[in-house]
């Protein structure tokens, strides 16, 4: 969507996203109603409501952020975020109002899909994105798009779903060996240190995002977008990441009881690891303007092996963390060396760049 300015372009983008999760909505809500049919505890433990708006929450979800994408590309980052101010208000909003009537628990489920749809409508109202269209198969031109764009769907995809996975499994893996209690600890160093990424980082990524590719398809790189939004995140992760690294224990204690301090001994390990993503993540958009897709596959699968490789050792769970937070922080530095490189862009010429950036893909 960044890449391809054209309107025809971004409407089949649009078009190509509601195809196949449209198409994902469906099997997701058969695999649901499957999976109740055939006992699965799991989908009988949910509502029926629930299990028929899962795909539907999917479908809203990927049109927002292909919304999200659009308003990027023409630096409407103010519309963006009343957008996303909309969407988690009603949200907010409606879950609350549904449990003071009595909803119970549907409430937080009905609310969620409902401040979705709110977004998406503040969405369509204003930013005005392409229409959508759908067919029983792709068009002529959704197939050539996404032959164009072939290095998304076949190596962003995957690492995408890896890179979840790996930020996923460090928490089912201490649940398993270590029990719940240290499952929680986990779960709320989380929290702590996620904040700024979340918050701060997504931010900076969007503004990037417009300038990275608005250099790399005039000058043939991107070198001052990237140092520029690399010292930016230095300087506001720094701060949080050395404040968790001196208070963390005694804040847990303070704040949540004596019982978590163990929360903030973690987040005291942890604290240059996620300092590490939080400057590396919004940076990664670069292999995407490199058309590096590949190479960041490849990166996502080490991240992968490693983090299952250090979350099975017989080790107490301390000595993990810090084994965790060294190789992870090894791979970051490994990663933004590549992602500099590629900013740098060495290997085309100012002629070729544009033609680099999007044809190749």
């Amino acid at each position: 969507m960044i890449l391809d300015h054209e309107q025809s372009a971004q409407q089949t983008c649009f078009s190509v996203v509601a195809y196949f999760s449209t198409l994902l909505a469906i099997v997701i809500t058969l695999c649901a109603l499957l999976a109740r049919a055939g006992g699965v505890p799991q989908a009988q433990s949910m509502s029926w409501f629930g299990l028929m708006t899962i795909g539907v929450g999917t479908w809203i979800t990927a049109y927002n952020h292909t919304t999200t994408a659009y308003a990027t590309s023409y630096r409407a980052f103010g519309k963006s975020a009343l957008v996303k101010v909309f969407g988690a208000g009603a949200i907010a909003l409606s879950q609350v109002i549904l449990l003071l009537i009595g909803v119970g628990g549907m409430a937080l489920l009905a609310g969620h899909i409902f401040g979705l749809a709110v977004g998406m409508v503040a969405a369509v109202i204003l930013l005005s994105p392409p229409r959508v269209t759908i067919a029983i198969k792709p068009t002529i031109a959704q197939r050539k798009y996404l032959e164009k764009h072939r290095s998304f769907w076949r190596f962003s995809l995957p690492a995408g779903l890896l890179n979840i996975a790996a930020g996923k499994f460090p928490l089912f893996l201490i649940g398993a060996k270590y029990g719940l209690f240290a499952a929680g600890l986990f779960a709320l160093t989380e929290r702590i240190l996620t904040a700024p990424v979340s918050l701060l980082a997504a931010s900076v990524l969007e503004v990037f995002k417009r300038q990275a590719v608005h250099e790399f398809q005039t000058v043939g790189n991107c070198t001052q977008a990237y140092r520029s939004t690399f010292k930016a995140l230095v300087i506001l992760g720094s701060g949080p990441a050395v404040f968790i690294f001196a208070f963390a224990p005694d804040l847990c204690a303070w704040i949540f009881g004596e019982p978590w301090r163990g929360a903030g001994e973690f987040a005291r390990i942890l604290a240059p690891l996620y300092f590490l993503n939080f400057v590396a993540s919004p940076l990664s958009y670069v292999f995407f303007v490199a058309g590096k897709q590949k190479i960041e596959f490849m990166w996502q699968v080490a991240l992968f092996i490693t983090t299952i490789t250090v979350f099975l050792a017989p080790l107490s769970l301390t000595r993990i963390l810090w084994n965790y937070t060294i190789s992870y922080s090894l791979l970051y530095f490994v990663y933004l060396y590549m992602s500099h490189r590629f900013a740098k862009n060495a290997e085309f010429s100012r002629d070729k760049a544009p033609q680099s950036v999007t044809e190749e893909r």
